[in-house]
């Protein structure tokens, strides 16, 4: 299990913080763009936990990648494949929200394969009317969590993952 702590800071900025099973800890201060990276790493806990998702940011996290590391340029290396197919839904969640529009599942799996081979990425999964659905209800919940929350309040989530 992984412990997720999303800090609203007083000033405005944002603290990840994420707690492993045996007790060690990685963060980063989010200081520049601060309130888009709280909206995406809701959406990374929404794509991982609602698709079963294992090694996506937060699974690489519980087996003890720092978050520095998961840019692909850190001492662990590239990422594997699932975490790079897992930000390119993300990316696409993402895309869609700041566009405003809600796209079918047709117009979505166009996006990923678009953004996979604009980057040389592995092609994600294609997912379905129902997939989006139900990542669209858990980030929505997350969101409106987020939200809700007064500057210097955490929000704590729990994830889990399948062990080798």
């Amino acid at each position: 299990m992984l412990r997720i702590q999303i800090t609203k800071r007083q000033d405005g900025n944002g603290v990840l913080r994420c707690v492993r099973a045996d007790g060690s800890v990685t963060w980063q201060k989010q200081e520049r763009h601060a309130a888009f990276f709280a909206l995406h790493d809701l959406t990374h806990f929404a794509v991982e936990s609602t698709l079963g998702f294992r090694r996506g940011f937060y699974g690489l996290l519980a087996e003890g990648w720092d978050v520095e590391d998961t840019t692909g340029k850190g001492a662990r290396g590239p990422l594997p494949n699932q975490a790079v197919e897992v930000e390119v839904l993300v990316g696409s969640l993402d895309a869609e929200r700041a566009g405003g529009a809600t796209w079918s599942a047709d117009e979505f799996n166009d996006c990923t394969a678009l953004a996979a081979s604009n980057s040389s990425r592995p092609m994600p999964r294609r997912l379905t009317d129902q997939d989006l659905e139900r990542v669209r209800a858990r980030r929505d919940e997350l969101f409106a969590e987020w939200f809700a929350l007064p500057r210097g309040g955490t929000l704590e989530l729990s994830y889990e993952f399948a062990q080798c």
